[in-house]
Formats: structure tokens, C-alpha cells, sequence
């Protein structure tokens, strides 16, 4: 088994550590005593964020600003095959664990480093995920015209964190043909560029500025939502003309109307008054029965739902994992390339003791570091 070293605070390190988890690796969260992971204690919209990115990991205190607290860190160094550093570039560098130093006490090991900004000129610049959206081009892609807008989840994060798994992995198996470890560094802004990548592309193939996406109809004329009888709301999309035609059977449209607007062209040049028409079609069928049709057609549909609403839909609960958590049973949804199973949240240094016997600690220096405040 990998064992991994996790240094890393919210999302993008914990993102990175869980899916290492879920594929099987033993990764232990380094927090601070007493008050741990900064998410351990978010409230509102973020107090789920714990429990969600660090379940299936192991959790030990260390106190980072001591001489103990660094040497046991130095131990795990040793006994680890990767170390993931979500922390600011300076953070290792002060302690004298810069990846020169690293490198000298395991050369085998693979440093994975997820930061704002790739480094310029020997300096880093910080960030987080939706200061990266905005620099990024990502908000103005989201937004409307003059209203810049976040993404609905930290994508930045999760992706910059993903893209880094891909990177490790690569990595190890380099390690089997060399025996070296080497530096993965994924930054928040890198990747965001990449994710953009389409719209950078787009702008040079045709030379003119884009409307954000929400303005400009995407490329499609049938693609928005409508309302059904029952006061639901779906989205349809029909993307190419044979669509159309089936769609158009479903709708009972007459064959003249089908045939004006025969090509996607000129459903997306007369989107104002298409879109508005089929509504008063659409609004007749209850949702049942217009996604019952739709479903028969082999057209692409969604009904408008929220993130919890996923809790009672029976095919998204197959794909999630039921997690223990300060004594209630939760459910969250699994990394998708991995085995669904029943999950752990640890408690902050839960697993103090397990990990220090086995870098070769006794009891007694166990104690000892418990009662001057090192773990």
C-alpha cells in the first residue's frame, strides 16, 4: 500500500488526498493540535466540507512549529511514497523541508504540489478558487454581461487536485524504471487556463470577443429550459436536425412548421421567437409524461433539481458511499473510478498513536509529546 503524506487545508490538498483514499492508499492528514483542518470548523454553505473531502484518511496533530513536531514530520517523510502540499511555498522552506531537503531524506518520494500560481522569478503568488475563476477568464465565461459569476462548486480546486492524481500516478510508474521520485505541480491557474481552454481557442479561430456563455445561446437553438403542466422545469436539448424531426413528432407540430425551421442554423438565428412558441407546446404535458415521451425519442433531457435532491433519486444514491460523522450516518457521493463502500471520518489525531508506533515511538515518548503540546 502507498502510504501519503497530506499537507493541505479546505479543498484542493484534502480533494487530492481523498481520491489517493478511495483508490486504496493510506493518507495521513497532518492537522494542528487542538484546532485542526481550517474546514473543520466552517459553518453555512462550507459546513459539510470536512467530513466530504477527508473521509477515509487517517488524521495525526502535529505541532509544526517545534522541534518535535518537525522531526516526526521528517520520520513520515521517510516512510512516505508521496507528499501532497497544499500550503504556502514558504511553509516547508521555513521549517527546513524546502524539496532539496526533501529529496535528500527519500529520494523515492513524489512531491505534489497544488498552489495558485506556478512560481515566476523564485515567487509565488497566492490564491483560491474563485479569485483563480475570475483572473482565469472561467466568472466572465459563467456570468452575464457585466455580472461576473462563480461556478456552482470549487471545480478549480477539484480539477487542480485531480489533474495532480494523474501526475502522481504517472510519476510512480516512472519511479518502477528509475527508483527517483520527482516534483508534480499543479496550480490553480494552469489548470483553470486549461478548462478555458475552448473559449482561448474560439477567440483566435474567429477574431472577435465572446458574450459570456449564458448570453449567447450556447450553439444550439433547442437547448433552455421550459415548464411543465405540473410547475417543473426541464431542459431540453435537441442538437442536431433528425432531433428535431423526432422532437417535432412529440410536440405534434405541423410539417410546415417542422420544415421552417428544419436546420439547427436557422433554429439558433430565430432562437427569441422559436424558443417562446414551444412553450406553449411543453406546457401542456406534465412532467411524467413529457419525459416519458422524450425518453422514447432518445432526446436529451433534465429536470431542474438541487444538489440534495440527488439524496431520494435512486440512481445517484447507487453511486454514493455511506460515511460515519460525528455520529449520524451520511451519504456522499464516491470518486467514480473507485468501489463504493462504508466510509470514516476521523476524529482530529485520531490516529496519533498508531502512526507514531509505527516510525518507531514508544509509549512513553507518546506521552510525552501529548503533555508539551508536539502532537
Amino acid at each position: 500500500m502507498y502510504r501519503v503524506i497530506e499537507l493541505g487545508h479546505i479543498v484542493a490538498g484534502p480533494t487530492a488526498g481523498l481520491i489517493m483514499a478511495e483508490m486504496g492508499f493510506e493518507v495521513i492528514k497532518i492537522e494542528r493540535p487542538v484546532t485542526g483542518d481550517i474546514s473543520r470548523s466552517l459553518v453555512g454553505q462550507s459546513a459539510g466540507s470536512f467530513p466530504y473531502y477527508n473521509r477515509m484518511k487517517k488524521s495525526i496533530t502535529l505541532n509544526l512549529k517545534s522541534h518535535e513536531g518537525v522531526e516526526i514530520l521528517r520520520k513520515l517523510i521517510k516512510s512516505a511514497d508521496i507528499l501532497i502540499d497544499n500550503f504556502s511555498s514558504d511553509f516547508l522552506k521555513n521549517i527546513d523541508l524546502g524539496y532539496d531537503r526533501i529529496h535528500e531524506l527519500n529520494s523515492r518520494i513524489i512531491y505534489v504540489m497544488i498552489r495558485g500560481y506556478r512560481s515566476a522569478n523564485g515567487i509565488e503568488r497566492k490564491s483560491l478558487d474563485y479569485p483563480i475563476e475570475i483572473d482565469s477568464g472561467i466568472a466572465y465565461m459563467t456570468g452575464l454581461n457585466n455580472r461576473p459569476l462563480r461556478v456552482g462548486a470549487s471545480l478549480v480546486d477539484m480539477f487542480s487536485a485531480t489533474m495532480a492524481v494523474i501526475g502522481t500516478y504517472q510519476a510512480l510508474l516512472d519511479r518502477e524504471r528509475t527508483g527517483e521520485g520527482k516534483v508534480i505541480d499543479s496550480s490553480l491557474f494552469q489548470n483553470a487556463m486549461f478548462m478555458i481552454g475552448q473559449h482561448i481557442a474560439t477567440y483566435q479561430v474567429t477574431g472577435k470577443e465572446l458574450d459570456p456563455i449564458n448570453e449567447s445561446g450556447f450553439a444550439w437553438g433547442i437547448y433552455d429550459f421550459f415548464n411543465t403542466l405540473d410547475g417543473k422545469k426541464i431542459f431540453i436539448a435537441v442538437t442536431t436536425d433528425a432531433q428535431w424531426e423526432k422532437f417535432s413528432e412529440i410536440l405534434n407540430l405541423e410539417k410546415e412548421y417542422v420544415v421552417k425551421y428544419r436546420t439547427n442554423k436557422i433554429r439558433f438565428e430565430n432562437r427569441n421567437v422559436l424558443i417562446p412558441e414551444l412553450q406553449k407546446h411543453i406546457e401542456k404535458f406534465d412532467s411524467g409524461a413529457i419525459e416519458k415521451l422524450l425518453n422514447s425519442k432518445g432526446i436529451v433531457y433534465s429536470f431542474l433539481r438541487r444538489p440534495w435532491d440527488l439524496l431520494t433519486d435512486s440512481l445517484a444514491i447507487q453511486h454514493m458511499n455511506s460515511v460515519k460523522f460525528e455520529g449520524k450516518e451520511m451519504y456522499m457521493p464516491s470518486v467514480p473510478v473507485s468501489d463504493n463502500r462504508s466510509e470514516h471520518v476521523p476524529e482530529l489525531g485520531e490516529n496519533n498513536v498508531e502512526i507514531l508506533r509505527s516510525l518507531g515511538y514508544s509509549d512513553i515518548d507518546i506521552s510525552h509529546f501529548r503533555k508539551n503540546g508536539f502532537i
